[in-house]
């Protein structure tokens, strides 16, 4: 019996240190779930060739995988001490940082669409934006706290790197 308590909180420590360390957007864990919902409630398939669409949805879902696990590992790879996503040691401006403020939320909204696109919901339409809504207003309060966290390097940086996403070519 006790080997076998001792084996759930091992587990149950496992899983805690792994949900403190990845990356779990409320705004698309919801969204997820209520396109998986709506879904179920009242189905509405996309009419598009199914291996075209899941092709596409796949290859979204892990691009956004990709992404995200490359904006963490950078995270890590610029921690010395212990690595916390909610506490960052030093402001990180390499890797997909360079190119975008918040790459691990562009990571999770190519992996909603993506699973979106591959399970043929059109709820997905509904979700991801409101999803995307939720979090920017997230961000607005994160940026505030990088603000008086890093000052004028933090300052410096918005300047330079676009909060998402930027469709400009930038000309030196």
């Amino acid at each position: 019996m006790a080997s076998v308590l001792g084996s759930i909180d091992r587990t149950v420590r496992a899983l805690g240190s792994l949900y403190r360390t990845t990356p779990l957007p409320p705004g698309q864990v919801v969204g997820l779930v209520l396109d998986a919902a709506l879904d179920r409630l009242h189905p509405a398939p996309v009419q598009a060739p199914g291996t075209v669409r899941r092709t596409v949805g796949l290859g979204l879902a892990l691009a956004g995988v990709g992404f995200t696990a490359w904006a963490v590992a950078e995270r890590r790879r610029q921690t010395t001490g212990t690595f916390s996503l909610e506490r960052p040691e030093g402001l990180v401006t390499t890797g997909p940082y360079a190119a975008s403020r918040h790459p691990m939320y562009l990571g999770w909204w190519l992996i909603h669409s993506g699973v979106g696109i591959f399970r043929g919901s059109p709820w997905t339409l509904a979700t991801l934006p409101a999803g995307i809504l939720v979090e920017h207003f997230g961000t607005l309060w994160e940026e505030k706290m990088l603000r008086r966290e890093f000052g004028q390097s933090y300052a410096d940086y918005s300047d330079r790197v676009p909060r998402y996403f930027d469709f400009h070519c930038r000309h030196s």
